[in-house]
């Protein structure tokens, strides 16, 4: 039977017989949210944006923004409610059942193991420009994966062939969350002070030189169309992965003191942050040097930098650089994090290797699936484009999005009397609009992304069928892992 639902009593007893270390309070748990959030969406994917949507990339931001802000109040009400490691994946097993609780989990390695690799790779944009501006750049093949290109200063582009610095990136975040969630969390507190005070400049330099004439045309490709990957809708769609990462504040559910308050005020307050410095760098940077699609913007490696140099501020433009190359590792550490956790958990429950549940006798981490997703995600990054990554990654992010907040509108009929520390407000009219914004999302990331999705969703099928459905604790009865 796969649609048997594990109880919310059940996962709460689970987790406690085999439960993290509870170690993280409401400010490591909040850095930890903005660590996740502010990254590659706005230090880099600001290029792709303006190369979809032009000066409408505001617009794209806004309706991301949105769909972000309605899921969070329906995350906050179920993370309060489920306190425990798993993020979507355990919530849809409460509810839904346990094949979309697998398909849910599946998706999700699309969110944070994709993810990371985009931030990865990201991050070595910014550092190969560095590199190369001081004299110290790689041989142009080891700049890139062999499925994207690198322009030569004579504007000659030529392929890639292995991402190195993408890749080592990955395998030290990696080292990082083996020895423990504490030390990551103080790690990531400090690159989120960095990220504020580089994002805080950026503003402070770009915003007085913003001119209206920057702004027209408004809308060179339109609002776009399901499918097309183009205009605001295409660009609030890949966009929607700058916000991307809040969610991963309720995978540390089972590591946080006093959860059931601190993750729904984790949830929201790093979300709403990291949403007024994306609105204002996203305007300062289109009206300080334009964003029309094919602008030197929309090429850009390393937009909010060339937004400085072109300014006359090469040097504060260095400044911001060097910021994005020490804080963005934040992101790929919190990406891998929120992976982990939800694989970590699937294996609890029977439906991934035994092994993935293993927890360090020193670091009190799970070592086996954290060293997995590390090696998994160095190959991604070392292998494929920020952009194409990126998009796969928010198909992923997006169904898991749309299963919540239809599992939340279900216990709210289902289990009425459940305690909730904190309840969505409107839930009738926030769930569905959650769901709307989603779905509307995904059929703008593009065709050729949609069908990389179920593709995906088929093979995570064929993997249920012939390994997770036999093997699941609550199929045979050994629902504690026992």
């Amino acid at each position: 039977m796969t649609w048997r639902t594990k109880p919310l009593s059940l996962i709460l007893e689970t987790a406690e017989k085999r439960a993290l270390k509870r170690q993280l309070g409401l400010w490591s748990l909040t850095t930890l949210g903005i660590g996740a959030v502010i990254g590659t969406g706005i230090f880099v994917l600001t290029a792709v944006a303006a190369n979809k949507a032009g000066p409408g990339m505001m617009w794209s931001f806004v309706i991301a923004a949105v769909v972000c802000l309605l899921t969070a109040l329906i995350y906050a009400e179920i993370a309060s409610m489920v306190p425990v490691s798993g993020s979507a994946y355990t919530y849809s097993y409460a509810v839904l059942g346990e094949l979309v609780a697998w398909m849910v989990g599946w998706a999700l390695i699309l969110e944070y193991a994709v993810a990371a690799g985009a931030v990865a790779v990201g991050w070595s944009g910014y550092i190969n420009g560095f590199l190369q501006s001081v004299g110290y750049g790689l041989p142009p093949a080891l700049t890139a994966g062999p499925a994207d290109t690198v322009t030569l200063a004579d504007g000659t582009k030529v392929a890639g062939a292995f991402n190195l610095l993408a890749f080592l990136v990955a395998a030290f975040v990696t080292w990082l969350l083996v020895i423990g969630t504490s030390r990551s969390a103080k790690f990531t507190a400090v690159l989120v002070v960095v990220k504020i005070v580089a994002l805080s400049v950026f503003i402070a330099i770009a915003l007085p030189a913003v001119s209206h004439v920057n702004f027209e045309p408004m809308l060179p490709n339109g609002w776009g169309t399901p499918l097309s990957g183009v205009g605001v809708l295409g660009a609030a769609a890949s966009i929607f992965f700058a916000y991307v990462g809040f969610d991963a504040v309720s995978t540390a559910a089972e590591e946080t003191e006093n959860p059931q308050r601190n993750v729904p005020l984790g949830l929201i307050g790093s979300l709403v942050v990291c949403t007024i410095f994306y609105l204002l760098v996203a305007y300062a940077a289109t009206g300080a040097v334009g964003a029309q699609p094919g602008g030197p913007l929309s090429e850009s490696k390393e937009p909010l930098a060339f937004v400085l140099r072109h300014l006359g501020w090469p040097q504060v433009g260095n400044w911001v650089a060097a910021a994005a190359i020490i804080a963005l590792p934040s992101v790929v550490l919190m990406m891998m994090f929120g992976q982990t956790r939800i694989l970590f958990t699937m294996a609890r429950d029977g439906l991934m290797p035994a092994a993935f549940a293993r927890i360090h006798p020193r670091f009190h981490t799970p070592h086996v699936v954290t060293m997995a997703t590390g090696l998994l995600v160095a190959l991604f990054a070392a292998m494929f484009p920020v952009g194409a990554l990126a998009d796969i990654s928010n198909s992923g992010t997006l169904f898991a999005f749309f299963v919540v907040a239809l599992g939340v509108m279900v216990l709210r009929r289902t289990q009425p009397d459940h305690p909730r520390t904190f309840r969505t407000p409107f839930i009738w009219v926030v769930g569905p609009l959650a769901m709307a914004g989603c779905a509307l999302l995904f059929v703008s990331l593009g065709g050729y992304t949609i069908k990389l999705f179920f593709a995906w969703a088929v093979i995570g099928l064929a993997v249920y069928a012939l390994y997770g459905r036999h093997r699941s604790h609550l199929a045979n009865g050994t629902t504690h892992g026992d």
